[in-house]
């Protein structure tokens, strides 16, 4: 059974990832450094469901009461500006951290699309990930359509019901793919209420507009869309992140940044699965706020925290353990 799973739209070309959209592919690797594509192996769509399935089916096997020790199908979406070397590593480490050894939480798959890895490529970036939400929400899609037919077989023969929760990480722009993704699943699947394909889903330090929950919001109904799709929604901010200062200062358009300032309106109206935290405090003062971007996936505290948020501690338990 592979250790790590990958899915890129990435093109290739000279025996590495580019930073050009192209063909959806399904990598898995067993071992490391995953920066090293050679130790990637490209497998077809339905040999990496049977992998992932057989996977899953391995987890296990709790009571009801047990929800909390549930493993999890986790997808992890990278950020703007992250060469997919970059990407690699901060997946590697999150393996590492929070889907390996004897307090594993299930496994985790990176979702690689094609940033440019440039700062001054912020726009061309912005473009690529509306490109490559289609291909999430075709991932997204035939997940929804997999875990539908779970539930159908569970009511039959409970023996047989999904041993893992689905749950999501997104940092940075990978949010916004993850919003467009989201809208266009929701729509395939006639906007399904109270079904959710996400248990959690963790946004740290996201790229979106901070009024994305709001109804009266410009991208509102994506929104609307991410927040029936999934349980329960975690934002992670901090006001020290000048990555996401530069943000708003090149989009001169929409709200600001989710990631920087927080929920524009908390709790926003209609949607009590919504939350946020404010992540300030973890850092220590001597990281600069250009390294607080991407400081939450270096720093032990916020690394435990999206752990206890994927096991679904109830909010009130987690703002009691500060």
């Amino acid at each position: 059974m592979p250790l790590y799973r990958m899915i890129s739209n990435r093109a290739i070309a000279d025996g590495s990832f580019t930073g050009d959209l192209g063909e959806l592919g399904f990598f898995v690797a067993d071992q490391g450094p995953l920066d090293d594509f050679k130790n990637w192996r490209q497998i077809s769509r339905d040999d990496f469901k049977a992998l992932l399935t057989q996977a899953a089916d391995q987890f296990p096997d709790l009571a009801q009461g047990n929800n909390e020790d549930q493993s999890h199908v986790t997808f992890f979406v990278h950020g703007y500006n992250n060469s997919w070397q970059e990407a690699a590593r901060r997946y590697e480490k999150l393996c590492a951290d929070i889907f390996s050894g004897a307090d594993s939480m299930g496994l985790c798959i990176s979702f690689d699309w094609p940033s440019k890895g440039s700062v001054i490529d912020y726009l061309p970036d912005r473009l690529h990930a509306r490109e490559c939400a289609n291909d999430l929400a075709d991932v997204l899609s035939e997940l929804f359509d997999w875990l539908i037919g779970k539930q159908a077989i569970a009511a039959k023969d409970s023996t047989l019901a999904c041993k893992a929760k689905v749950s999501l990480i997104s940092h940075s722009m990978g949010n916004y793919v993850l919003q467009k993704a989201m809208a266009a699943a929701w729509t395939r699947k006639n906007q399904p209420l109270l079904v959710s394909l996400l248990n959690q889903l963790v946004m740290v330090a996201a790229d979106v507009d901070s009024d994305l929950f709001d109804p009266t919001a410009s991208d509102g109904n994506d929104g609307n869309a991410v927040a029936n799709l999934t349980y329960r929604i975690t934002s992670l901010y901090s006001g020290r992140d000048a990555v996401l200062g530069a943000s708003a200062g090149l989009k001169h358009f929409g709200a600001r940044r989710l990631g920087r300032s927080g929920l524009a309106n908390y709790p926003p109206q209609g949607k009590d699965n919504v939350w946020q935290v404010d992540c300030s405090s973890f850092f220590p003062e001597s990281i600069s706020g250009m390294d607080i971007h991407s400081a939450y996936f270096e720093t032990k505290e916020t690394v435990s925290l999206m752990a206890d948020i994927l096991t679904g501690l109830d909010r009130t338990v987690l703002e009691k353990l500060g």
